[in-house]
């Protein structure tokens, strides 16, 4: 949170609480940091956060989310608040109520990722849900977009949509950013600059390489979309176990490994 560390980006801290004096108390710092805006995550579908009516989980008690979003814009002097939401809990039926209740406070950004809670991510978005959205006029997609198609059939669908939230995708293709502005996307040398300081900083905060190493891997399970010939030394670096195996096991991809720099992720559903 550190606004040296986030120096000429603009970063939105984002809070996660079903509680409007938490919320509040977190609010005020932030601002006091400097930070204009702060996001609600209505979205998270973890059970251990949603069983503490957190995240997605807050969506099963519309009456309470309403009182806490009459209390929270109640309050003056307050930074910017962003929601980013899913569909709902259970069914995409439920959806329109929760607009209802977007629909009444001051939101300056609404992020709409198109599945319940239910879903996880381990079944597809529904982008038709989408239309139900645009009763609130500043809003984003979330869900399933991986390649530049993806976001070019998107907004065909729905010409007025003004931006859209990648995660997955740019997960496995940092450089799909440049490629939906018609770039040719990461080059090598970029791409070995992006793991090597994730690396360096993973080793730097989880405080060894060993810790490092597990949280890479995770990378490269999107990663792993950029180079589509490589099963064999994928699997070597999945099996890796000693940092200086995996350091190794990576040096030989991101420098030998044929590169498609217009990969993206393939959803298993």
């Amino acid at each position: 949170l550190d606004p040296a560390a986030n120096a000429g980006l603009p970063v939105v801290p984002q809070v996660m609480t079903c509680r409007a004096p938490d919320f509040l108390w977190a609010a005020e710092i932030v601002a006091d940091m400097g930070y204009t805006e702060v996001n609600l995550n209505l979205g998270c579908p973890s059970g251990t956060v949603t069983a503490k009516g957190k995240g997605s989980g807050f969506l099963a008690f519309p009456e309470e989310l309403d009182a806490f979003f009459g209390r929270v814009f109640a309050e003056p002097d307050m930074p910017r608040i962003s929601v980013k939401t899913r569909l709902g809990v259970e069914d995409g039926s439920e959806f329109p109520r929760l607009m209802d209740i977007y629909c009444r406070y001051p939101i300056s950004e609404l992020i709409v990722h198109t599945r319940v809670r239910r879903d996880m991510y381990r079944l597809p978005a529904r982008p038709e849900a989408f239309a139900e959205a645009l009763r609130f006029e500043r809003t984003v997609y979330n869900g399933d977009l991986f390649s530049p198609g993806d976001i070019a059939a998107l907004r065909e669908r729905y010409p007025g949509l003004g931006a859209v939230m990648l995660g997955r995708g740019a997960a496995a293709n940092p450089g799909i950013f440049g490629l939906i502005r018609g770039g040719i996307g990461f080059e090598r040398s970029a791409l070995r600059e992006f793991h090597d300081e994730i690396y360096e900083t993973c080793c730097r905060d989880f405080g060894s390489a060993g810790s490092a190493v597990l949280r890479m891997k995770e990378l490269w399970s999107y990663l792993r979309c950029l180079f589509p010939d490589s099963d064999k030394a994928l699997k070597r670096l999945a099996k890796s176990k000693r940092p200086e195996e995996y350091e190794a096991a990576a040096h030989d991809i991101l420098t030998n490994e044929r590169l498609s720099p217009d990969g993206a992720y393939t959803a298993q559903y």
